[in-house]
């Protein structure tokens, strides 16, 4: 095993299951922790993850590309990894003096572990998956604002779209809690000291949970807003029925007056 290994992990820009990644890198992956699967090719390892993220790990930086074009993506040798991916160094070094070390240039650790690799891409790899999510909050916004300005105007299509972008809101926080696993610890690390610390301290290296409560407080104030612009249009459309109703009302006592003075002066 090389003393130094790099690791790879980015978004894949298809949305592909576990099933059409092993068929693309010919690889049968086995479950590791939650929400992520491993296989192992020659020195290097390769983890999936089920919310869309691929780590690589000692895998050949020549090979990436041809991995990319194995799994089908567009324009593979100008694929732009910026926004998408996240990289670290993974260094061996048995005269450390604890099991592992973390900084922001590089992971070290004191022996080559299987299960510390996939916990180390497990992590990142919700790092990757977060990045996604506060980047999707820029659209969010920008769509939030022109809803906002619209309030003042009413239409029977702006609450069907301002209901369908209310429940969007929800399902992306409920998937950042279901699928990322932010904030469960995998099963495994009740069993496993080191492990667990080490998930830990590359947990709070990349910030994930404090990364998780801005974008979580963020879309909670989207959707306040976006709650508050319903309840305006529902009083709109309150408004608009009575006024209806009082229309109709209207017709109707002038045509009744109407029948009663055609039959009083034939």
């Amino acid at each position: 095993m090389k003393p130094e290994m790099q690791l790879l992990s980015f978004y894949l820009p298809l949305e592909l299951s576990r099933g059409d990644v092993e068929t693309a890198l010919e690889v049968t992956f086995k479950k590791g922790i939650e929400a992520t699967y491993y296989a192992e090719v020659d020195e290097a390892l390769v983890t999936y993850t089920q919310f869309n993220v691929l780590t690589l790990i000692n895998w050949p930086r020549g090979t990436v590309t041809q991995t990319l074009e194995d799994l089908g993506v567009p324009d593979a040798d100008t694929f732009d990894f910026e926004g998408h991916s996240q990289d670290y160094p993974i260094r061996i070094d048995p005269k450390l003096p604890t099991g592992f070390g973390v900084s922001n240039e590089k992971i070290t650790l004191q022996r080559y572990s299987r299960i510390n690799l996939i916990i180390i891409a497990h992590v990142v790899s919700q790092s990757v998956a977060l990045e996604r999510y506060e980047a999707k909050l820029a659209d969010y916004y920008e769509r939030s604002r022109r809803l906002i300005d619209a309030s003042d105007t009413f239409s029977l299509s702006k609450r069907t779209r301002l209901a369908r972008f209310a429940k969007q809101l929800v399902l992306i926080r409920h998937d950042m809690l279901i699928d990322l696993h932010l904030l469960d610890k995998p099963n495994i690390l009740w069993d496993n000291e080191e492990a667990e610390m080490l998930y830990n301290s590359l947990a709070s290296q990349l910030e994930l949970k404090d990364r998780f409560d801005v974008v979580a407080y963020k879309l909670n104030s989207i959707k306040d807003d976006i709650v508050m612009v319903m309840d305006l249009t529902n009083h709109n459309h309150s408004s608009f029925l009575e006024w209806i109703i009082i229309a109709l009302i209207g017709v109707e006592i002038a045509m009744g007056l109407m029948e009663w003075f055609g039959l009083a002066h034939p």
